[in-house]
């Protein structure tokens, strides 16, 4: 499987730092890294990971200005595309296919060649310009994941919190992972 990993300037790098790491232990699994200007920016500020760190993860990585690239083109066999974080701004050049940089071309192609595109939406509040792009990728096939938190599996650490919403995203793919903690209905104390 290929997937490619594409980090923007939202909020909440580490959701596409940790998707990188679990995607690292499957071996069965390739990954393509496309890090924005302001993804690079972020990623730094908020976490102790470098950008080297980060791009280590991945089998491959990208420049977001080369449109050049295998990813680029949907002759190029990958098998879904995550955004995490994505960024209202690279939501809005997605659903309107401006393709004018790499994560945003390479999401255009995904969609074209019908395959998984996967968004980890931040911002928040939403205003109806948000809702509405993400209703119109819906529509199209995307899967709207937006980090949001679960409780009913009593997370002890932001960590905790980051895992669940990671391994939830894999589980998107098709990859069951040991990990996830799933619903399992309500029990009593």
């Amino acid at each position: 499987m290929k997937v490619i990993v594409a980090i923007t300037g939202a909020t909440g790098a580490i959701f596409g730092i940790r998707i990188l790491e679990i995607l690292k232990d499957i071996k069965e699994v390739e990954t393509h890294l496309i890090l924005s200007s302001w993804g690079r920016k972020t990623l730094e500020s908020e976490t102790n990971y470098t950008v080297e760190e980060v791009e280590a993860l991945a089998d491959f990585t990208y420049e977001t200005i080369d449109l050049g690239v295998r990813i680029s083109s949907g002759s190029f066999q990958v098998d879904a595309m995550i955004i995490s974080p994505c960024s209202m701004k690279t939501l809005a050049s997605i659903r309107m296919g401006l393709a004018d940089n790499l994560i945003s071309r390479a999401a255009d192609v995904i969609l074209k060649e019908g395959r998984k595109l996967i968004l980890l939406t931040r911002e928040t509040p939403l205003s109806s310009i948000h809702l509405e792009n993400m209703l119109a990728l819906s529509r199209m096939g995307t899967v709207i994941l937006p980090p949001m938190p679960a409780f009913y599996n009593h997370p002890k650490t932001i960590y905790d919190i980051v895992d669940h919403i990671a391994y939830r995203t894999v589980d998107q793919l098709g990859i069951i992972l040991p990990n996830l903690k799933r619903w399992d209905g309500l029990k009593e104390k």
